[in-house]
């Protein structure tokens, strides 16, 4: 019997943090920079509204990109939709790279943009940070003719710290205009200091950047892959040709229409993020864990100057049902990733922790 023949996939994938433990039915998940404050009520009430899941989706998602052109006074024919910002890059790597073309990535930076580069035969090229911090000058030194796409996130993933305006203004006009820069603005509904400034305002007219935005951090939308890109008019025209016909779902279409209208529910979260980051960034230096500033949805801990080191106190917490991001897969030693949970979660959190290091 002759057997089917395919390719041999020497890639690494995506191995998301640990969702379930299996001694604890109910547990605390603080590890994947989900809403703390879950989905709006609107948002829930639309859908039963309006959902007929016997029809299929608007291709195109019109009144999604409607929206969105709407409230961020952007032209709606540089939108696309897709299944999660990450199918967006995953259609940006289709589009414009090809076998031993590179790709420049932040040292430490979303798992999916060196993915997707790799599946194409793309070489990704990794530009040191700087205490954390992406570094302008480290990611102009490793530009070379067969540079094709930069990608970060500004505040970045995991490290939570970010690029100031000058500096983001500063990489787009060093780099040759023939590179594609993709500034992923996932957290920027968080971000608050003034030296900050979102992609998409500063790129709105820009022939050469792609800005990416998500539904899955604080619209609280993450199940249902939901997300968009805003570029150039003939780059997102090519790109809405090669994305698959029915992309994005009915039901996560409606929802994030619902959920940019729903302004008092975004306000709640951007305060209560606020107010607990602060918090739990306070009582995370009495236990010498340092963390970044806060400007996003989670802190990154540090154990190197605290008593213990991050993979026993992750092995302890998950002893009480509690559930951080470990960093070896971003490969940053003695250190984990929290997410900002509710108000419970966040109080549990700190109790368990303060008994883990006063050995209760």
């Amino acid at each position: 019997m002759t057997l089917l023949k395919f390719k041999k996939i020497g890639l690494e994938s995506y191995e998301p943090g640990a969702s379930k433990l299996s001694r604890f039915s109910n547990i605390i998940k603080l590890s994947a920079n989900e809403s703390a404050l879950g989905t709006s009520p609107k948002v829930k009430s639309e859908i039963y509204k309006k959902i007929n899941f016997s029809k299929y989706p608007d291709s195109k998602s019109k009144d999604l990109r409607l929206s969105i052109s709407k409230k961020f006074s952007c032209d709606v024919k540089k939108i696309i939709c897709g299944a999660g910002s990450d199918e967006i890059i995953q259609i940006i790597c289709q589009l414009f790279l090809k076998p031993r073309d590179e790709v420049i990535v932040p040292q430490y930076s979303f798992l999916m943009y060196r993915i997707y580069s790799k599946n194409v035969g793309a070489n990704v090229i990794y530009a040191k940070e700087k205490k954390y911090k992406i570094s302008v000058s480290e990611i102009l030194k490793k530009v070379s003719k067969k540079t094709k796409i930069v990608f970060l996130a500004n505040p970045n993933n995991p490290t939570g710290t970010y690029l100031e305006k000058s500096e983001l203004l500063k990489l787009r006009k060093r780099l040759r205009s023939n590179i594609l820069l993709v500034v992923d603005d996932a957290y920027v509904e968080y971000m608050k200091n003034k030296n900050y400034t979102s992609g998409l305002k500063l790129f709105k007219n820009s022939n050469n950047v792609i800005v990416l935005r998500t539904f899955s951090k604080i619209y609280g939308l993450a199940s249902l892959r939901i997300g968009w890109g805003y570029g150039p008019k003939k780059i997102i025209e090519a790109m809405s040709k090669i994305k698959p016909p029915f992309n994005t779902n009915s039901v996560a279409q409606l929802a994030a229409v619902a959920a940019l209208h729903d302004k008092s529910f975004i306000n709640k979260a951007v305060k209560h993020n606020f107010f607990w980051a602060n918090k739990l960034k306070k009582k995370l230096n009495n236990f010498n864990i340092t963390t970044n500033e806060v400007t996003a949805n989670f802190l990154l801990l540090n154990f190197n100057k605290s008593k213990y080191s991050a993979n026993y106190v992750q092995k302890k917490l998950e002893d009480k049902g509690i559930i951080l991001r470990g960093m070896q897969s971003y490969k940053i030693k003695n250190a984990l990733r929290l997410t900002i949970g509710n108000n419970s979660q966040n109080k549990l959190f700190l109790k368990s922790l303060n008994r883990i290091f006063k050995n209760v």
